[in-house]
């Protein structure tokens, strides 16, 4: 009887199958209630004393061996099974995939960029960390300028020389040091200013800031791009300049757009004018263009700048400037759809 039972074992440790049906036939036939091991152990009572532990052994190792030989060939179908209904199957729906959204900056600021490449504008980056010349000193606020309060700066402490820049002016700086007129870029990026955060205002925020330099550039230049800009922009081509003071430009302006009265949104943000000022401009100061090694006697041109968040704002009613950098995936997600 014990060299029967070999014989199983045997069998039972060369067993293999991919199906299901065999494998289930398999536990049957040595697992079932009428299965070959409960025929043994009923032979149990009839096996000499003697010889009762060793057959004891052999039926409890078939047993063992029976019932890890099923469950391993039933893991190894299933997974098998499985990997197959994931990999093999081409007809299947597909899993659906979460389309990421532009952020409104993003999509202001390539607008942007658009109509000014349309109409001759390169596109010219800087650094964030920049040093006091080309930051202050080259655009006309030597030390102690009184206009140098109009911005509050993060400075780096181990050296006063060294900030973060208060906007993109001084990419425009180290541009006209690298390159001879004529000069036509535009210079977009993130600026830092050490303001209280409010619903209104944050410590960083993005400019784009224009630059044109050339023979006989003058105002009127200025006021038709900015004009082409509006109209391009916001479909409103009716534009105001009223005069201003820029360090770095002189005349200066501040550049109004008429929005309109047409809703109570209108009205609200206008705050019942109709206009909305949107950027200031002026004509380089000839002091600028000597501090670049540009002659002012020769060459004349204009620059112009606008709050990339603030139009951002405007297109979107946004009310909080801080849902801009929070992260919000509930607020990006409603760009979707935007170009």
């Amino acid at each position: 009887m014990i060299d029967t039972i070999k014989e199983h074992l045997t069998q039972v440790e060369n067993f293999s199958s991919t199906s299901m049906d065999e494998i289930e036939a398999f536990r049957i036939k040595y697992l079932g209630k009428k299965g070959l091991l409960n025929q043994f152990f009923a032979e149990f009572k009839n096996v000499p004393k003697e010889e009762k532990a060793a057959f004891g052994q052999i039926i409890n190792q078939l047993k063992n061996t029976a019932n890890a030989k099923v469950n391993d060939l039933k893991a190894e179908l299933e997974n098998h099974t499985e990997a197959k209904g994931v990999y093999g199957d081409l007809t299947r729906p597909g899993h659906p995939i979460e389309l990421g959204a532009r952020h409104p900056i993003s999509i202001v600021k390539n607008r942007i960029i658009e109509i000014f490449s349309r109409i001759g504008f390169n596109v010219s980056e800087g650094p964030e960390i920049e040093d006091d010349w080309h930051n202050f000193t080259a655009l006309n606020l030597p030390e102690y300028h009184p206009a140098r309060d109009m911005q509050d700066t993060f400075f780096i402490q181990t050296n006063p020389d060294i900030l973060l820049r208060t906007h993109t002016s001084s990419v425009q700086v180290r541009y006209m040091e690298e390159n001879k007129p004529p000069i036509r870029t535009i210079s977009p990026g993130r600026v830092y200013r050490n303001e209280a955060i409010s619903a209104r205002s944050h410590c960083f925020f993005h400019q784009v800031e224009g630059l044109y330099i050339d023979k006989d550039v003058s105002f009127a230049d200025l006021k038709q791009t900015l004009q082409h800009f509006t109209s391009e922009m916001f479909g409103k081509s009716k534009i105001r300049l009223r005069p201003s003071y820029f360090p770095f430009t002189e005349p200066s302006a501040e550049v109004d757009v008429y929005w309109g009265l047409e809703t109570e949104t209108d009205f609200k943000m206008t705050k019942g004018t109709g206009w909305l000022e949107i950027m200031g401009c002026g004509m380089v100061d000839p002091n600028v263009l000597r501090n670049c090694n540009i002659d002012p006697e020769e060459y004349s041109g204009f620059a112009f700048g606008m709050g990339i968040d603030r139009i951002a704002l405007l297109l979107y009613q946004i009310p909080d400037i801080r849902l801009l950098s929070e992260n919000d995936v509930r607020f990006l997600e409603q760009f979707k759809s935007s170009l």
